[in-house]
Protein backbone atom coordinates (compact mmCIF):
# COMPACT_ATOMS: atom_id res chain seq x y z
CA UNK A 1 0.00 0.00 0.00
CA UNK A 2 1.23 3.30 -0.98
CA UNK A 3 1.60 5.84 2.16
CA UNK A 4 1.58 9.29 1.66
CA UNK A 5 2.00 12.55 2.95
CA UNK A 6 0.75 15.99 1.43
CA UNK A 7 3.78 17.85 3.49
CA UNK A 8 6.44 18.08 1.00
CA UNK A 9 9.24 17.87 3.94
CA UNK A 10 11.80 19.70 2.24
CA UNK A 11 9.55 22.97 1.11
CA UNK A 12 9.43 23.28 5.32
CA UNK A 13 13.16 23.20 6.18
CA UNK A 14 13.83 26.47 7.72
CA UNK A 15 16.70 29.28 5.62
CA UNK A 16 20.25 28.86 7.06
CA UNK A 17 21.59 31.93 8.14
CA UNK A 18 25.00 32.30 7.61
CA UNK A 19 25.89 35.79 9.68
CA UNK A 20 25.09 37.29 12.94
CA UNK A 21 22.64 39.91 11.53
CA UNK A 22 20.41 37.44 9.50
CA UNK A 23 20.25 35.16 12.87
CA UNK A 24 17.94 37.94 14.53
CA UNK A 25 19.44 37.08 18.12
CA UNK A 26 20.84 39.43 20.55
CA UNK A 27 24.54 39.30 19.54
CA UNK A 28 25.78 39.65 23.15
CA UNK A 29 23.59 36.81 24.13
CA UNK A 30 25.46 34.74 21.29
CA UNK A 31 28.58 36.08 22.57
CA UNK A 32 27.73 34.74 25.99
CA UNK A 33 27.51 31.35 24.52
CA UNK A 34 30.72 31.43 22.55
CA UNK A 35 32.36 32.16 25.55
CA UNK A 36 30.75 29.63 28.04
CA UNK A 37 30.68 26.80 24.99
CA UNK A 38 34.99 27.38 24.86
CA UNK A 39 34.82 27.56 28.26
CA UNK A 40 33.18 24.77 29.46
CA UNK A 41 34.13 22.04 26.12
CA UNK A 42 37.48 23.23 25.75
CA UNK A 43 37.34 23.79 21.90
CA UNK A 44 39.71 25.94 19.75
CA UNK A 45 38.48 25.89 16.55
CA UNK A 46 35.54 27.63 14.03
CA UNK A 47 34.26 24.07 13.10
CA UNK A 48 34.36 23.10 16.90
CA UNK A 49 31.97 25.76 17.76
CA UNK A 50 29.83 25.31 14.73
CA UNK A 51 29.40 21.76 15.87
CA UNK A 52 28.68 22.79 19.12
CA UNK A 53 26.28 25.56 18.57
CA UNK A 54 24.64 24.61 15.14
CA UNK A 55 25.48 28.19 13.66
CA UNK A 56 27.03 28.05 10.38
CA UNK A 57 30.80 27.99 9.62
CA UNK A 58 30.87 32.15 8.78
CA UNK A 59 28.89 32.69 12.01
CA UNK A 60 31.42 30.87 14.07
CA UNK A 61 34.08 33.09 12.32
CA UNK A 62 32.56 36.24 13.17
CA UNK A 63 32.08 35.81 16.25
CA UNK A 64 35.47 34.42 16.93
CA UNK A 65 36.97 37.25 14.94
CA UNK A 66 34.63 39.83 17.66
CA UNK A 67 35.43 38.20 20.56
CA UNK A 68 39.17 38.85 19.51
CA UNK A 69 38.77 42.06 18.83
CA UNK A 70 37.66 42.96 22.34
CA UNK A 71 40.19 41.17 23.87
CA UNK A 72 38.24 38.01 25.16
CA UNK A 73 40.04 35.89 23.11
CA UNK A 74 43.05 35.25 21.10
CA UNK A 75 44.75 33.45 18.40
CA UNK A 76 46.96 30.29 19.59
CA UNK A 77 48.04 29.03 15.95
CA UNK A 78 47.20 28.00 12.52
CA UNK A 79 47.03 24.42 11.28
CA UNK A 80 45.65 23.08 8.01
CA UNK A 81 41.91 21.99 7.52
CA UNK A 82 40.65 20.35 4.55
CA UNK A 83 43.78 22.20 2.46
CA UNK A 84 43.03 25.55 3.76
CA UNK A 85 44.42 27.59 6.48
CA UNK A 86 42.40 27.54 9.77
CA UNK A 87 43.29 29.45 13.12
CA UNK A 88 42.96 27.64 17.10
CA UNK A 89 41.68 30.14 19.51
CA UNK A 90 41.76 30.00 23.45
CA UNK A 91 39.95 32.70 25.87
CA UNK A 92 42.00 35.61 26.90
CA UNK A 93 41.79 36.45 31.39
CA UNK A 94 38.67 39.06 30.42
CA UNK A 95 37.21 35.84 28.43
CA UNK A 96 37.56 33.62 31.20
CA UNK A 97 35.97 36.30 33.30
CA UNK A 98 33.04 36.77 31.00
CA UNK A 99 32.60 33.02 30.60
CA UNK A 100 32.31 32.64 34.58
CA UNK A 101 29.99 35.94 34.66
CA UNK A 102 27.58 34.53 31.73
CA UNK A 103 27.61 30.51 33.51
CA UNK A 104 26.04 31.87 36.56
CA UNK A 105 23.24 33.96 34.63
CA UNK A 106 22.18 31.10 32.24
CA UNK A 107 23.75 27.29 32.31
CA UNK A 108 22.69 26.92 28.70
CA UNK A 109 25.31 24.92 26.45
CA UNK A 110 24.44 23.92 23.66
CA UNK A 111 23.03 24.40 20.31
CA UNK A 112 22.32 28.20 20.10
CA UNK A 113 18.95 29.12 20.22
CA UNK A 114 16.45 30.69 17.17
CA UNK A 115 13.90 33.42 17.46
CA UNK A 116 10.45 33.31 18.71
CA UNK A 117 9.36 34.81 15.30
CA UNK A 118 11.81 31.71 13.25
CA UNK A 119 10.16 29.30 15.70
CA UNK A 120 5.97 30.66 15.32
CA UNK A 121 6.69 30.77 11.08
CA UNK A 122 8.14 27.56 11.53
CA UNK A 123 5.49 26.19 13.16
CA UNK A 124 2.77 27.70 10.74
CA UNK A 125 4.45 26.43 7.53
CA UNK A 126 4.74 22.88 8.88
CA UNK A 127 1.12 22.23 10.54
CA UNK A 128 -0.27 19.06 11.31
CA UNK A 129 -3.29 20.69 9.74
CA UNK A 130 -1.27 21.04 6.48
CA UNK A 131 -1.30 17.13 6.36
CA UNK A 132 -3.53 14.80 4.52
CA UNK A 133 -4.50 11.69 5.98
CA UNK A 134 -6.58 9.10 3.27
CA UNK A 135 -8.69 6.54 4.10
CA UNK A 136 -6.38 3.61 3.18
CA UNK A 137 -3.57 4.67 5.57
CA UNK A 138 -5.78 5.41 8.65
CA UNK A 139 -7.39 1.87 7.87
CA UNK A 140 -3.78 0.33 8.11
CA UNK A 141 -2.61 2.27 11.37
CA UNK A 142 -5.83 0.78 13.24
CA UNK A 143 -5.28 -2.75 11.22
CA UNK A 144 -3.55 -4.23 14.71
CA UNK A 145 -7.27 -3.56 16.14
CA UNK A 146 -10.54 -4.50 15.65
CA UNK A 147 -12.52 -1.17 14.85
CA UNK A 148 -16.18 -1.55 13.54
CA UNK A 149 -15.99 1.17 9.97
CA UNK A 150 -18.75 3.36 11.41
CA UNK A 151 -16.16 3.87 14.15
CA UNK A 152 -13.21 4.21 11.59
CA UNK A 153 -15.40 6.46 9.84
CA UNK A 154 -16.08 8.72 12.33
CA UNK A 155 -12.14 8.97 13.13
CA UNK A 156 -11.33 10.08 9.75
CA UNK A 157 -12.79 13.37 9.53
CA UNK A 158 -11.34 14.27 13.17
CA UNK A 159 -7.82 13.30 12.04
CA UNK A 160 -8.05 15.35 9.14
CA UNK A 161 -9.01 18.13 11.17
CA UNK A 162 -5.94 18.55 13.21
CA UNK A 163 -7.92 20.12 16.16
CA UNK A 164 -9.07 18.29 18.76
CA UNK A 165 -11.11 14.76 19.18
CA UNK A 166 -13.00 13.19 22.24
CA UNK A 167 -13.00 9.12 22.76
CA UNK A 168 -15.84 8.07 25.33
CA UNK A 169 -17.52 5.18 26.42
CA UNK A 170 -16.58 1.99 28.96
CA UNK A 171 -13.12 0.82 29.91
CA UNK A 172 -11.44 -1.58 28.27
CA UNK A 173 -12.53 -0.79 24.96
CA UNK A 174 -8.96 0.28 23.59
CA UNK A 175 -9.67 4.73 23.59
CA UNK A 176 -6.01 4.53 24.12
CA UNK A 177 -4.54 2.43 21.68
CA UNK A 178 -7.00 3.64 18.85
CA UNK A 179 -5.61 7.74 19.71
CA UNK A 180 -1.73 6.06 19.44
CA UNK A 181 -2.94 4.65 16.24
CA UNK A 182 -4.01 7.81 15.36
CA UNK A 183 -0.98 9.57 16.22
CA UNK A 184 0.76 7.39 13.64
CA UNK A 185 -0.97 7.97 10.59
CA UNK A 186 0.88 11.48 10.95
CA UNK A 187 3.80 10.67 8.31
CA UNK A 188 5.48 14.03 7.54
CA UNK A 189 8.45 15.35 9.72
CA UNK A 190 8.81 18.47 11.10
CA UNK A 191 11.90 20.59 12.26
CA UNK A 192 12.08 21.47 16.04
CA UNK A 193 14.64 23.92 16.96
CA UNK A 194 16.70 22.89 20.21
CA UNK A 195 15.40 26.43 22.09
CA UNK A 196 13.96 29.73 21.69
CA UNK A 197 15.70 32.95 23.30
CA UNK A 198 12.55 34.97 24.27
CA UNK A 199 13.21 38.42 25.87
CA UNK A 200 16.65 37.36 26.51
CA UNK A 201 15.59 34.53 28.34
CA UNK A 202 16.30 30.55 26.70
CA UNK A 203 13.31 27.97 26.53
CA UNK A 204 14.79 24.51 26.15
CA UNK A 205 12.12 22.94 23.53
CA UNK A 206 13.88 19.37 22.30
CA UNK A 207 13.11 16.90 24.15
CA UNK A 208 14.84 13.05 23.31
CA UNK A 209 11.70 11.53 24.96
CA UNK A 210 9.01 13.19 22.46
CA UNK A 211 11.93 14.02 19.29
CA UNK A 212 12.99 11.32 17.41
CA UNK A 213 15.00 12.40 14.85
CA UNK A 214 14.33 11.03 10.74
CA UNK A 215 15.83 8.49 9.61
CA UNK A 216 18.67 9.04 6.46
CA UNK A 217 15.91 6.37 4.88
CA UNK A 218 12.94 8.69 5.77
CA UNK A 219 15.03 11.83 4.47
CA UNK A 220 15.88 10.64 1.47
CA UNK A 221 12.27 9.37 0.12
CA UNK A 222 11.46 12.42 1.43
CA UNK A 223 13.67 14.41 -1.17
CA UNK A 224 11.85 16.04 -4.37
CA UNK A 225 13.96 16.76 -7.42
CA UNK A 226 13.84 20.30 -7.13
CA UNK A 227 14.37 20.39 -3.59
CA UNK A 228 17.32 22.45 -1.37
CA UNK A 229 19.74 20.08 -1.24
CA UNK A 230 19.90 19.14 2.48
CA UNK A 231 23.88 19.84 2.84
CA UNK A 232 25.77 21.29 5.63
CA UNK A 233 25.95 24.99 3.75
CA UNK A 234 22.06 24.71 3.07
CA UNK A 235 20.84 23.46 6.74
CA UNK A 236 20.38 25.45 9.57
CA UNK A 237 21.21 22.89 12.66
CA UNK A 238 19.66 24.71 15.60
CA UNK A 239 17.25 22.74 14.18
CA UNK A 240 16.63 19.16 14.23
CA UNK A 241 14.52 16.93 11.35
CA UNK A 242 12.03 15.04 13.16
CA UNK A 243 9.48 12.77 13.04
CA UNK A 244 6.07 14.43 14.15
CA UNK A 245 6.14 14.34 17.85
CA UNK A 246 3.32 12.43 20.19
CA UNK A 247 2.87 13.43 23.84
CA UNK A 248 1.14 10.92 25.95
CA UNK A 249 -0.48 12.13 29.67
CA UNK A 250 -2.84 10.36 32.08
CA UNK A 251 -3.65 10.70 35.95
CA UNK A 252 -0.35 12.59 36.27
CA UNK A 253 -0.90 15.73 34.44
CA UNK A 254 -1.26 18.69 36.52
CA UNK A 255 -1.51 22.82 35.17
CA UNK A 256 2.14 23.35 36.06
CA UNK A 257 2.97 20.79 33.24
CA UNK A 258 1.23 23.79 30.78
CA UNK A 259 3.46 25.84 32.07
CA UNK A 260 6.61 27.05 31.24
CA UNK A 261 9.57 25.28 33.96
CA UNK A 262 12.09 27.41 35.40
CA UNK A 263 15.31 25.74 36.64
CA UNK A 264 16.60 27.98 39.32
CA UNK A 265 19.92 26.03 39.28
CA UNK A 266 20.34 25.75 35.48
CA UNK A 267 18.45 29.35 35.42
CA UNK A 268 16.65 28.57 32.07
CA UNK A 269 13.17 27.10 31.01
CA UNK A 270 11.92 23.84 29.67
CA UNK A 271 9.16 24.63 27.59
CA UNK A 272 5.27 22.85 28.08
CA UNK A 273 4.49 19.84 27.09
CA UNK A 274 1.60 21.55 24.87
CA UNK A 275 4.74 23.08 23.14
CA UNK A 276 6.95 20.34 22.69
CA UNK A 277 3.64 18.65 21.06
CA UNK A 278 3.76 21.15 18.43
CA UNK A 279 3.33 19.52 15.12
CA UNK A 280 2.00 16.20 16.40
CA UNK A 281 -0.60 14.97 18.54
CA UNK A 282 -0.88 15.53 21.91
CA UNK A 283 -3.23 12.57 24.20
CA UNK A 284 -4.81 13.45 27.48
CA UNK A 285 -5.58 9.94 28.50
CA UNK A 286 -8.15 9.01 31.22
CA UNK A 287 -9.90 12.37 31.40
CA UNK A 288 -10.99 12.93 34.82
CA UNK A 289 -8.98 11.09 36.95
CA UNK A 290 -6.05 13.77 37.84
CA UNK A 291 -6.02 14.79 40.91
CA UNK A 292 -6.63 18.54 40.43
CA UNK A 293 -10.47 19.39 39.33
CA UNK A 294 -11.01 18.08 35.79
CA UNK A 295 -12.64 21.42 34.84
CA UNK A 296 -9.87 23.40 36.10
CA UNK A 297 -8.06 21.31 33.53
CA UNK A 298 -10.46 21.76 31.02
CA UNK A 299 -10.74 25.14 31.29
CA UNK A 300 -7.10 25.13 30.34
CA UNK A 301 -7.53 24.55 27.01
CA UNK A 302 -10.73 26.60 25.91
CA UNK A 303 -8.61 29.36 24.51
CA UNK A 304 -5.75 27.31 22.83
CA UNK A 305 -8.43 25.14 21.16
CA UNK A 306 -10.34 28.18 19.74
CA UNK A 307 -7.66 30.04 19.12
CA UNK A 308 -5.14 27.90 18.12
CA UNK A 309 -2.77 30.10 20.27
CA UNK A 310 -1.57 29.92 24.09
CA UNK A 311 0.52 32.04 26.20
CA UNK A 312 3.39 31.72 28.14
CA UNK A 313 4.24 33.77 31.40
CA UNK A 314 7.93 34.21 31.95
CA UNK A 315 9.93 34.54 35.60
CA UNK A 316 9.69 38.39 34.68
CA UNK A 317 6.14 38.77 34.40
CA UNK A 318 6.88 38.84 30.60
CA UNK A 319 4.55 37.17 28.64
CA UNK A 320 4.43 35.82 24.82
CA UNK A 321 1.97 33.93 22.35
CA UNK A 322 2.98 30.54 20.25
CA UNK A 323 1.16 28.66 18.49
CA UNK A 324 -0.77 25.81 19.44
CA UNK A 325 -0.54 23.52 16.58
CA UNK A 326 -1.28 19.76 17.64
CA UNK A 327 -3.86 17.29 17.01
CA UNK A 328 -5.71 17.24 20.97
CA UNK A 329 -7.24 14.11 21.46
CA UNK A 330 -9.14 13.50 24.96
CA UNK A 331 -10.03 9.67 26.19
CA UNK A 332 -12.49 9.52 29.09
CA UNK A 333 -14.45 6.52 30.95
CA UNK A 334 -16.65 9.13 32.28
CA UNK A 335 -19.97 10.20 30.90
CA UNK A 336 -18.61 13.77 29.09
CA UNK A 337 -21.58 15.86 30.09
CA UNK A 338 -20.57 15.16 34.24
CA UNK A 339 -16.50 16.02 32.62
CA UNK A 340 -17.09 18.84 30.76
CA UNK A 341 -19.53 22.36 30.61
CA UNK A 342 -21.35 22.88 27.49
CA UNK A 343 -18.99 25.25 26.65
CA UNK A 344 -16.15 23.22 26.42
CA UNK A 345 -17.38 20.27 24.76
CA UNK A 346 -18.91 22.88 22.06
CA UNK A 347 -15.23 23.32 21.18
CA UNK A 348 -14.37 20.12 20.33
CA UNK A 349 -15.38 19.51 17.01
CA UNK A 350 -15.49 15.48 17.21
CA UNK A 351 -16.64 12.93 19.91
CA UNK A 352 -16.35 9.38 19.01
CA UNK A 353 -18.24 6.89 21.51
CA UNK A 354 -16.12 3.67 21.54
CA UNK A 355 -18.53 1.20 22.51
CA UNK A 356 -18.41 -2.66 23.81
CA UNK A 357 -17.79 -5.55 21.66
CA UNK A 358 -20.35 -7.40 19.83
CA UNK A 359 -20.27 -11.10 19.77
CA UNK A 360 -18.43 -11.16 16.45
CA UNK A 361 -15.94 -8.52 17.39
CA UNK A 362 -15.21 -10.37 20.57
CA UNK A 363 -14.69 -13.76 19.11
CA UNK A 364 -12.58 -12.18 16.46
CA UNK A 365 -10.42 -10.91 18.91
CA UNK A 366 -10.51 -13.87 20.74
CA UNK A 367 -8.96 -15.98 17.62
CA UNK A 368 -6.63 -13.52 17.09
CA UNK A 369 -5.22 -13.46 20.47
CA UNK A 370 -5.26 -17.28 20.76
CA UNK A 371 -3.62 -17.68 17.30
CA UNK A 372 -0.99 -15.82 18.27
CA UNK A 373 -0.03 -17.36 21.69
CA UNK A 374 -0.72 -21.12 19.72
CA UNK A 375 -3.79 -22.30 21.57
CA UNK A 376 -6.98 -23.55 19.50
CA UNK A 377 -9.82 -21.88 20.15
CA UNK A 378 -13.39 -23.77 19.87
CA UNK A 379 -16.68 -22.71 19.46
CA UNK A 380 -18.08 -24.43 22.90
CA UNK A 381 -14.50 -22.34 24.68
CA UNK A 382 -15.94 -19.13 23.30
CA UNK A 383 -19.23 -19.67 23.97
CA UNK A 384 -18.60 -20.68 27.72
CA UNK A 385 -16.40 -17.70 27.99
CA UNK A 386 -19.26 -15.08 27.06
CA UNK A 387 -21.57 -16.96 29.30
CA UNK A 388 -19.69 -17.10 32.29
CA UNK A 389 -19.11 -13.16 31.87
CA UNK A 390 -22.23 -12.09 31.28
CA UNK A 391 -24.01 -14.73 33.00
CA UNK A 392 -22.38 -15.72 35.57
CA UNK A 393 -20.29 -12.64 36.54
CA UNK A 394 -22.35 -10.01 35.41
CA UNK A 395 -19.98 -8.36 33.23
CA UNK A 396 -20.18 -6.62 29.99
CA UNK A 397 -18.26 -8.04 26.97
CA UNK A 398 -15.17 -5.73 26.34
CA UNK A 399 -11.94 -5.98 24.19
CA UNK A 400 -9.65 -6.35 26.24
CA UNK A 401 -11.22 -9.47 28.09
CA UNK A 402 -9.50 -12.19 25.50
CA UNK A 403 -6.27 -11.02 26.24
CA UNK A 404 -6.48 -10.88 29.82
CA UNK A 405 -8.18 -14.61 29.62
CA UNK A 406 -5.26 -16.15 27.36
CA UNK A 407 -2.30 -14.62 29.36
CA UNK A 408 -3.88 -15.67 32.63
CA UNK A 409 -4.75 -19.23 31.29
CA UNK A 410 -1.13 -19.03 30.36
CA UNK A 411 0.64 -17.86 33.50
CA UNK A 412 -1.46 -20.50 35.44
CA UNK A 413 -0.03 -23.37 33.15
CA UNK A 414 2.96 -22.55 33.85
CA UNK A 415 2.66 -22.61 37.09
CA UNK A 416 1.25 -26.04 37.01
CA UNK A 417 3.70 -27.27 34.79
CA UNK A 418 0.65 -28.08 32.39
CA UNK A 419 -0.14 -27.88 28.30
CA UNK A 420 -1.83 -24.43 28.23
CA UNK A 421 -5.32 -24.79 26.60
CA UNK A 422 -8.84 -23.84 27.08
CA UNK A 423 -9.98 -25.64 29.48
CA UNK A 424 -13.03 -25.33 31.20
CA UNK A 425 -11.26 -25.30 34.57
CA UNK A 426 -8.60 -22.35 33.52
CA UNK A 427 -11.38 -20.01 31.26
CA UNK A 428 -12.91 -20.38 34.79
CA UNK A 429 -10.19 -19.12 36.50
CA UNK A 430 -9.13 -16.25 34.47
CA UNK A 431 -13.17 -14.85 33.86
CA UNK A 432 -13.43 -15.11 37.98
CA UNK A 433 -10.16 -12.46 38.13
CA UNK A 434 -12.13 -10.58 35.55
CA UNK A 435 -15.20 -9.96 37.77
CA UNK A 436 -13.01 -8.90 40.56
CA UNK A 437 -11.81 -5.87 38.43
CA UNK A 438 -14.49 -2.92 38.81
CA UNK A 439 -15.69 -1.95 35.37
CA UNK A 440 -15.53 1.38 36.25
CA UNK A 441 -11.88 1.64 37.24
CA UNK A 442 -8.49 0.19 36.56
CA UNK A 443 -9.06 -1.87 33.53
CA UNK A 444 -6.48 -2.28 30.91
CA UNK A 445 -7.62 0.22 28.15
CA UNK A 446 -5.92 -1.73 24.64
CA UNK A 447 -7.75 -3.53 22.17
CA UNK A 448 -5.69 -6.78 21.64
CA UNK A 449 -4.28 -7.26 18.13
CA UNK A 450 -6.31 -8.52 15.15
Amino acid sequence: MKIESSLDARSTQPGCATNVAATGLNPTNLMKLVLKTFYVRGIETPKELSNSTGLHIAIAKELLDTAKDKGLAQVLGSFDEDGYTSFRYGLTGMGREWAVDALAQCQYIGPAPVTLDDYRSQVLRQSVKNEHVQRDLLVDRLSHLVVPEALERNLGPAVNSGRSLLLYGPPGNGKTSIAEAIAKTFHGNIHIPYCLEVEGEIIKIFDPIVHFEASPEVEDADRTSDATPCRPEYTDRRWLRCRRPVVMVGGELTLSMLALYYSPVAKFYEAPLQMKANGGTFIVDDVGRQLINPKDLLNRWIIPMEKRIDYMVLQTGGNFSIPFDNLLIFSTNLDPADLMDPAFLRRIPYKVEVLYPNEAEFRTVFETVCRENDLELSDDAVAYAMHEIRSIHSQPLAFYQPKFIVDQIIATSKYEDRKPELSKDLLAAAIANISAQSTETGLPDSTPRA
